[in-house]
């Protein structure tokens, strides 16, 4: 089952009411912005896969959401975490752990690709967000704390 799918069917399943918008492919939150009309990039939830070493030295991945228009802060992130390393995730990486999914269609449910998943309380502040639902020409625009009540990621402050 696609991401998409996988994403449609939890909304449906929940029934969380949601917009669909299909537009030409985007990879980043600039990009996005400029095909959803009425939705600013500060509301875009940036799904970014994080690979971070740990202090035992083992590899593992979290998935960081921000809004479109922010970064996160390494140092905030690595002392949550408690890791010493940090990189994003490669392209490779994220389309394995996506099960296909390439940067920039990275939907924010780190549970679906068994991640888990930090929001920056920024993104919160939001009536509405929208993210690429596991393809680049596809976007989804939903409330925000339909999103929190599915997703329930660890809200933190990382920007």
């Amino acid at each position: 089952m696609s991401t998409y799918q996988k994403i449609i069917d939890l909304l449906t399943q929940n029934k969380t009411p949601y917009k669909e918008l299909r537009h030409k492919p985007v990879v980043t939150s600039e990009e996005a912005f400029k095909v959803r009309s009425d939705i600013s990039l500060s509301q875009g939830a940036k799904a970014l896969i994080v690979r971070c070493k740990g202090r035992d030295k083992k590899n593992f991945f979290i998935m960081v959401i921000l809004p479109g228009d922010k970064r996160f802060n390494s140092k905030k992130l690595k002392s949550l975490i408690s890791a010493p390393s940090i990189t994003f995730a490669s392209e490779k990486e994220v389309f394995l752990i996506t099960n296909g999914v390439l940067p920039g269609g990275v939907p924010p449910f780190g549970s679906i690709f068994n991640l888990k998943t930090y929001v920056d309380h920024s993104l919160l502040a939001n009536s509405e967000i929208a993210f690429n639902a596991g393809d680049r020409s596809i976007s989804i625009i939903m409330k925000t704390i339909d999103w929190l009540k599915l997703e329930n990621p660890q809200k933190t402050d990382i920007i």
